[in-house]
């Protein structure tokens, strides 16, 4: 055998098929980069790399949080996947392939409330600082989630989304504020309250 045969055959990273400013959809339809499918798919992307980060520090702290977040990740995929197959414009194959379960809902809803019954009652606004490195970045993917979850709404107002898909990105910002706070306080850090008129520059 040859050292050419033998060697593993790996896929090329770069495909040159996006140097026009132009990338395909799952279904094969052709975009500018900066559409609104693009903009929602990228936000989803950078939502999941934030939760990784997440999830590194979650391990690190042991805080139960971990497979959440493994799972969560996973599905951000399946989620682009969805979003990538507008029904419109897609072979019944495709759009089977890539629904997106109602499911997820009902089961994020079901752990949002788990763990906010282990949380004490919010009653005001809180700063998202100085609560641990795990919960910082759940912070931080909340608010990236808020992002994705406006641009997918705007995508929405153009293409017809499965009703599961904006549900589910709305209920994923709210999961990711509760394991923010479970995770301060299995961290031993307390929430700072935000009081409305209080804050001055002086130091």
């Amino acid at each position: 055998m040859s050292s050419a045969s033998s060697e593993i055959k790996r896929s090329k990273i770069y495909t040159k098929t996006g140097d026009k400013g132009y990338s395909s959809l799952y279904n094969g339809d052709r975009k500018v980069k900066s559409d609104a499918f693009f903009q929602s798919l990228g936000s989803i992307d950078e939502l999941s790399a934030s939760m990784g980060i997440a999830l590194e520090h979650c391990i690190t702290d042991k805080n139960g949080l971990e497979e959440y977040l493994d799972k969560l990740i996973q599905l951000m995929l399946d989620l682009g996947a969805c979003i990538a197959t507008p029904e419109a414009t897609s072979k019944i194959e495709q759009v089977k392939k890539t629904r997106f379960s109602e499911d997820h809902v009902k089961n994020l809803e079901n752990w949002i409330d788990l763990l906010d019954s282990k949380l004490p009652p919010l009653k005001s606004f809180i700063i998202p600082s100085k609560v641990g490195l795990s919960s910082s970045h759940l912070h931080l993917s909340r608010a990236i989630c808020r992002r994705a979850e406006r641009e997918i709404v705007n995508l929405g107002n153009t293409v017809e989304l499965p009703v599961s898909v904006t549900q589910f990105i709305n209920r994923l910002s709210d999961f990711l504020f509760v394991a923010a706070r479970y995770a301060a306080m299995k961290a031993g850090k307390g929430e700072e309250k935000w009081q409305s008129g209080t804050t001055n520059l002086n130091i």
